[in-house]
């Protein structure tokens, strides 16, 4: 039997008296209870329907029914730690292989994208016999403590840099160190990480890693110009450290014409070491550490065993399995490009309308929408782009923002969003950056009405 279903007003109730309160909630003020999901749509305890603008974790969509199938199967003949010989393991990280460069050919499999980051940041350590790391500002890689180390979306609020920790510059060129007037941001870019390098040396310190999220989220949606991680890599490579791409958000054909984000950069940019997590096991915990035989022999040499319990148990590779079924039955690689270049040339149009859109940048069903108070100084607008969210959600779409000024709006919806669904949210930020909805909010005192 269904447990009693509370009333919304008694489930926050009980959550802020068992719930730490860092737990945040979406819409704090008036956050929303969901009960059911299914594709791209989300469901309250109304039945009301809300679509869902940013779910990357359900990357083929909510409780897609083969997913459901394939963990129910397995969940009823075996689930147990992977110390036991099984083909869901090697027969997933076969599978794998394939989606992924040669050399990049031995798997450790892990719970979430957490713990594949702080797998690889040990890996760098042990096969460089390096410290130092390198990320990009705004990087967010993790919730572990080594991990806020290196996320500087974390530390800049906690206890701050450590002294092995460097932060280049985000490779933007709309609202970064180099834009795009410069002759030649990617040399520009890559630079400031050799110089960084040179920093470090002089210090007496050694780089292990850099690690960059292929597209930086947390950062603003960001799609760093092509070559860049090229450069970098070479500037890493000469200083004996290795590269490390951060999938996790961004994987599994997201970004629509390729598998992985970072091949947006190029046929020639191969890194030392992806980590997986989100969208591997669609709404399942599951993540994965891919790299070389090299690295994992100089991981292996410490004689020290590497043991994650539940890390590619036989129901967790059962799922991801039927993940990339999915993705390849339902051709979802080709419908985030078509949807994604759809929705993005929608939102283009509103640019041109609606000069608080400073910018839209995206590829695939991977899509920021930069507001801004001032085209000259493009001033990031963090109270309108809050507004906004809070207005859609009445409208029953839920979008939500990022980047330093929280004032991107963030598209990674479930990967069977449509042409429709694409429609329907430009149409209704459309009406709303217009003011002609039946407003529920009066509009004064927000800038967007002043600039018609």
């Amino acid at each position: 039997a269904m447990r009693a279903q509370r009333s919304r007003q008694e489930t926050l109730a009980r959550r802020r008296q068992l719930i730490g309160s860092s737990c945040k909630l979406f819409y704090s003020n008036d956050p929303v209870k969901i009960v059911k999901a299914r594709g791209q749509y989300m469901y309250d305890e109304n039945g009301r329907q809300y679509l869902d603008c940013i779910n990357n974790v359900a990357h083929v969509g909510h409780c897609h029914p083969d997913i459901v199938r394939a963990a129910h199967e397995q969940n009823q003949l075996l689930n147990t730690n992977s110390r036991y010989l099984h083909d869901n393991l090697t027969d997933y990280a076969e599978r794998l292989s394939e989606k992924l460069p040669e050399k990049l050919c031995t798997f450790y499999f892990l719970n979430s994208g957490s713990e594949a980051n702080d797998l690889a940041l040990r890996m760098a350590r042990q096969f460089t016999k390096h410290e130092d790391v390198i990320v990009l500002d705004h990087a967010y890689h993790g919730h572990l403590t080594s991990l806020i180390d290196i996320s500087p979306y974390k530390f800049r609020n906690l206890e701050g840099q450590k002294e092995w920790v460097h932060v280049a510059p985000v490779p933007d060129t709309y609202r970064g160190l180099y834009r795009e007037d410069h002759k030649d941001p990617v040399t520009a870019y890559a630079d400031e990480v050799r110089n960084i390098i040179k920093q470090a040396h002089k210090k007496g310190r050694k780089i292990a890693a850099f690690f960059a999220e292929s597209l930086p989220s947390v950062g603003g949606q960001i799609i760093p110009p092509e070559g860049y991680f090229q450069k970098v890599a070479e500037h890493v490579h000469k200083a004996g450290g290795i590269f490390v791409a951060d999938e996790i958000q961004v994987g599994f054909g997201r970004v629509g014409k390729h598998f992985w984000a970072f091949q947006l950069q190029g046929e020639d940019f191969i890194p030392d070491i992806v980590t997986m997590g989100k969208p591997i096991g669609n709404g399942h915990p599951i993540a994965c550490v891919a790299t070389t035989k090299e690295i994992a022999e100089a991981f292996a040499a410490t004689g020290v065993e590497y043991f994650n319990t539940f890390g590619g148990n036989p129901v967790s590779c059962a799922i991801g399995l039927a993940v990339l079924d999915v993705i390849e039955k339902e051709q979802l690689q080709v419908h985030a490009t078509e949807v994604g270049n759809f929705l993005m040339k929608l939102l283009k149009e509103q640019k041109i309308k609606h000069p608080i859109i400073g910018d839209v940048r995206g590829s695939g069903l991977f899509i920021g929408v930069d507001l801004i108070k001032d085209q000259a100084e493009r001033t990031p607008a963090t109270e309108e782009a809050e507004h906004l969210i809070t207005r859609l959600k009445e409208e029953y779409i839920l979008l939500s923002t990022d980047g330093p000024g929280r004032n991107i709006l963030k598209f990674k919806p479930p990967m069977c969003f449509t042409m429709e669904d694409a429609k329907f949210v430009v149409d209704t930020i459309d009406k709303l950056l217009t003011g002609k909805t039946s407003n529920k909010m009066p509009y004064r005192g927000c800038c967007w009405t002043e600039q018609q």
